[in-house]
């Protein structure tokens, strides 16, 4: 790679890791946020449904605001708005007000929404000068700030930390990184140059049958990443008896399995092929996610949780380098329409999941996801190249 490229990749990595960061910052901490604002499992999914809205928000907008302004200053200002939510949540659990957590966490979901369409678009176009997959190194890196989040939120859980101190804490370790890296990726990537280029609402994308495809499978994975960062803390500590310390620990287990998976999972792919990478994901994520809802010994629901974890590290990032491979003018906004719909349900769907646990349990929500995923092991066929 050429010095340019270097650093546009390292400042990917960066772009990757700081909204992982943020949310595993705020989940090792809802169980105390649920507590300090005085919600209901109910009340918790509205809280959390602020970040549905700012989700949809973020996402629908990112591609016109991309198109007009283009991918680096999407980004920046996403993950400006992620560093303002930290502050917000912070403020919420400060004056116990479920409005303003649910405000913070609009912001979160907002600024998520729009950076993260920014860089996988940005990843996917580095992945074609590299000729090579990066797409699920970048993804990594998420998890790796997923990690890095949970480490410090368990330490700071067994410190006694208040949640607002340590919210503020990364607030600033987020502004930090957004000034250091801020001007590494080239400028006027994205723009619209008004050519015969494709658009996520082009007929010709929604209509092509192996891109529904591949949005099924997104959906599935996105969605079972989705419920354990949004309910897997919660989870463990109602429903399998677990303290709170502990839930984080499980959560930090999840975190860490996602990690691993995809930083080593060019290996498999390389020798197997997407396809069967795939299936072989949805198979492990489906056994770990039916033994959480109906296994009794807590500690094997623990050892369900890697599963789970390693199970749907690979799917948003091979679903989306199965979009845009092949190239050609609707590249873009086939990468665009699949991220869309992979952060939608990672997103928006699991307060959904809150209301139905209001009702049949929490265990019971999760079937929805462990249907989608058997679906997903259906269709892997869809991410493998196409035919010339």
């Amino acid at each position: 790679m050429d010095r340019d490229l270097r650093r546009r990749t390292r400042a990917l990595f960066v772009y990757f890791f700081i909204p992982g960061l943020a949310l595993a910052s705020w989940v090792t901490r809802t169980p105390e946020i649920r507590d300090a604002i005085g919600a209901s499992v109910a009340q918790m999914g509205l809280v959390l449904f602020g970040m549905s809205i700012g989700s949809m928000c973020g996402i629908l907008l990112a591609g016109r605001i991309v198109a007009a302004l283009d991918t680096r200053t999407t980004a920046l200002m996403g993950l400006c708005l992620i560093l303002s939510s930290m502050v917000t949540v912070a403020v919420g659990v400060i004056l116990g007000s479920q409005i303003m957590a649910a405000c913070g966490l609009a912001l979160f979901g907002l600024g998520m929404g729009g950076a993260e369409i920014a860089v996988n678009l940005e990843g996917a176009g580095v992945e074609a000068l590299r000729k090579k997959p990066v797409l699920h190194t970048l993804h990594g890196c998420f998890s790796l700030g997923t990690l890095c989040g949970a480490l410090i939120g368990l330490a700071l859980v067994s410190l006694g930390v208040p949640v607002a101190l340590h919210l503020a804490a990364i607030a600033v370790l987020i502004a930090g990184l957004i000034i250091a890296f801020r001007n590494d990726i080239p400028s006027g990537n994205g723009l619209s140059s008004g050519g015969n280029h494709a658009t996520i609402a082009d007929a010709r994308i929604w209509g092509d049958p192996r891109v529904l495809l591949i949005g099924l499978i997104v959906f599935a994975m996105a969605l079972a990443e989705g419920a354990a960062n949004d309910w897997l803390p919660i989870l463990m500590v109602d429903e399998h008896g677990f303290s709170v310390a502990s839930g984080s620990l499980i959560f930090l287990a999840f975190t860490a399995a996602m990690t691993a998976g995809r930083f080593g999972g060019g290996i498999f792919i390389q020798r197997f092929g997407a396809a069967r990478v795939i299936r072989g994901c949805a198979i492990l994520a489906g056994l770990g996610v039916a033994y959480v809802v109906f296994g009794t010994n807590p500690w094997l629901a623990g050892v369900a949780v890697l599963m789970w974890g390693l199970g749907t590290s690979l799917g948003f990032p091979l679903a989306l380098s199965a979009a845009g491979a092949g190239g050609g003018a609707d590249s873009a906004a086939r990468v665009q329409a699949v991220a869309i719909v992979g952060y939608l349900a990672m997103l928006v769907g699991p307060p959904s999941l809150g209301f139905i646990g209001e009702h049949y349990g929490l265990r019971n929500a999760l079937l929805v996801v462990t249907t989608l995923i058997v679906g997903a092991s259906i269709a892997a066929p869809a991410v493998r190249p196409r035919a010339a």
